[in-house]
């Protein structure tokens, strides 16, 4: 059920061109005036702005460039994903924290976002250098009803929603290199880490998490990464709403991850090969540190790539070092 606050976020911005009165928020909240005094008082502490008449009411006149949980939730439009949010100025890892509430039954679509994170991970516990606020970081809860096999799909998933959303953003025409990263100009942009917990033929939980590269400057990507990462503001020389940015994912991926759901991987698995990075190319990859080579040429529907190896033979690579020529 929908705390009273967010119930407020959503008769405002439904109304967000008139006056509502006190009264009638009363009525519709089941709570007192004073109590909707308070709840207003408390948002205009988060940098909301309200005019406010006698005989008229509340009429709300600035919604704050900031990311909070009442900033981002005021632009959602989802049914699930976002509908709980938890925000923090500085934690060690949104993933972390997000796997600990699935682990302890929270509901589907939670979201973690963090300003800054202490030990931002990657995929293989790779550092991800998120002690910044100029970026997007955030962790998801999903509970699909997929079997586990099937779990590597959300990576992809997941990945056609960044593609969408950069694109519209920038308008740029960003690529997806497998596993995990987006690229923009062959600069690694976002990474996505899928974390799933499954028993027998049941996913119970799934944690998707997102580092997105926003309002860095190219003096502000340190070392080993500066040469290899961009951020939305590099490539386009313009600063973005890290608030707007966070809702444009979210309602995205509700749309795309409901489709899914619904009408299975075969469009996500079409979307994502035509922006796949080098898709057709030849790679060097090692497995057991057997080195081979070869092309390629397709994706698996349980997210693997499909190499033509060198004997004219499709392998398929589950987790390999990869060179890329």
């Amino acid at each position: 059920m929908s705390s009273t606050r967010e119930q407020l976020i959503k008769l405002l911005s439904h109304h967000a061109n008139t006056f509502v009165s006190g009264q009638w928020l009363s009525d519709q909240l089941s709570i007192s005036r004073t109590a909707v005094w308070k709840q207003i008082k408390q948002l205009v502490e988060d940098g909301y702005r309200f005019e406010s008449v006698p005989n008229k009411g509340y009429r709300l006149t600035y919604i704050p460039d900031k990311v909070s949980k009442n900033t981002v939730y005021w632009g959602l439009k989802t049914k699930s994903i976002g509908k709980k949010i938890e925000h923090y100025d500085q934690i060690e890892s949104t993933q972390t924290l997000a796997i600990k509430r699935a682990q302890e039954g929270c509901d589907e679509g939670l979201v973690i976002i963090a300003e800054k994170q202490t030990a931002g991970r990657g995929r293989r516990a790779r550092h991800w250098d998120s002690n910044h606020d100029k970026g997007v970081w955030l962790s998801l809860v999903l509970r699909p009803d997929i079997i586990p096999i099937q779990s590597p799909q959300l990576t992809l998933l997941t990945a056609t929603v960044l593609l969408d959303v950069i694109e519209e953003i920038t308008q740029l025409k960003p690529e997806v290199k497998w596993p995990n990263d987006i690229l923009i100009n062959g600069k690694k942009v976002a990474g996505i880490l899928t974390q799933a917990q499954a028993e027998h033929d049941q996913v119970h939980y799934a944690v998707i998490g997102i580092g997105l590269n926003v309002n860095q400057e190219k003096n502000e990507l340190t070392d080993p990464i500066k040469h290899s990462a961009t951020s939305l503001k590099i490539e386009t020389s313009k600063s973005n709403s890290k608030q707007l940015v966070i809702q444009t994912i979210l309602n995205r991926f509700e749309e795309v991850y409901f489709n899914y759901l619904k009408d299975g991987f075969k469009s996500i698995k079409t979307k994502w090969l035509k922006s796949a990075y080098r898709l057709g190319e030849r790679l060097e990859y090692s497995i057991n540190d057997e080195v081979k080579s070869g092309v390629f040429i397709d994706l698996s529907d349980d997210g693997c790539l499909i190499i033509e190896n060198d004997d004219r033979m499709q392998e398929k690579l589950y987790t390999a070092k990869i060179h890329w020529f």
